[in-house]
């Protein structure tokens, strides 16, 4: 897997105590671009170590989970997706801009007691996310454009098409997961699709399931 100017072939090649950023219904996904605003002082100081390191930092999303006293507790998501800062931009006044490459998801062991104000995590990777994504032919690309296509359209909602019809098949998929306005439990689901085409078939049965819950959608044709 190709993030910015730096390749990922083994799992060996990743550290496996990494930094994570807790954001919900953020959506990172392997081959994919996520722009963040870094405003915070605590994940201002995570990105300035990983700037003076390996650069990389985890994306997983909070939840809440009861504790042995049956209250709801935040903790993290079992799954999230680690990405190497291939670009960012300081913007005089601490603030960091910056864009993220996915590389691969990774599942927590632990999460670890550090002096740092940020969290870190004992992770392991899912290796198959490492090797390029060739699995487009499989998948039923107008299928998953209209689906999309209806929700926004029933929503009020626009996208740059053009763009979007040009894209690869397996870029079209990882935009459209990563873009898609669903609550974060879907885009947790999205992100913990095993397959390129799971991820996509959960894509289309989300998207029909908003439109089958809104009274009054109007399915349509792609133009």
């Amino acid at each position: 897997m190709k993030a910015g100017n730096t390749s990922y072939n083994s799992i060996s090649e990743i550290p496996d105590t990494i930094p994570v950023f807790p954001l919900t219904g953020a959506l990172l996904l392997p081959g994919g671009q996520l722009p963040l605003n870094i405003f915070e002082q605590r994940y201002i100081n995570m990105i300035n170590d990983a700037l003076s390191s390996n650069k990389i930092i985890g994306m997983i999303q909070p939840c809440l989970k009861t504790d042995h006293n049956g209250s709801p507790a935040p903790v993290l998501s079992d799954m999230g997706c680690i990405g190497r800062i291939s670009a960012y931009q300081e913007m005089g006044d601490g603030r960091y801009h910056i864009s993220l490459s996915g590389i691969c998801r990774f599942n927590v062991v632990e999460e670890l007691k550090t002096n740092t104000d940020y969290r870190q995590c004992k992770v392991e990777y899912i290796e198959d996310d490492l090797d390029e994504m060739c699995q487009g032919d499989d998948i039923d690309r107008d299928e998953v454009l209209l689906a999309f296509k209806n929700y926004l359209d029933a929503n009020n909602m626009s996208a740059d098409w053009e763009t979007i019809e040009k894209s690869e098949t397996e870029t079209l998929v990882i935009a459209l997961c990563m873009m898609s306005p669903y609550n974060p439990a879907e885009k947790q689901a999205l992100l913990e699709a095993p397959t390129l085409k799971d991820r996509c078939d959960t894509l289309i049965a989300i998207s029909e399931s908003h439109l089958a819950k809104k009274s009054g959608a109007t399915y349509g044709k792609l133009q």
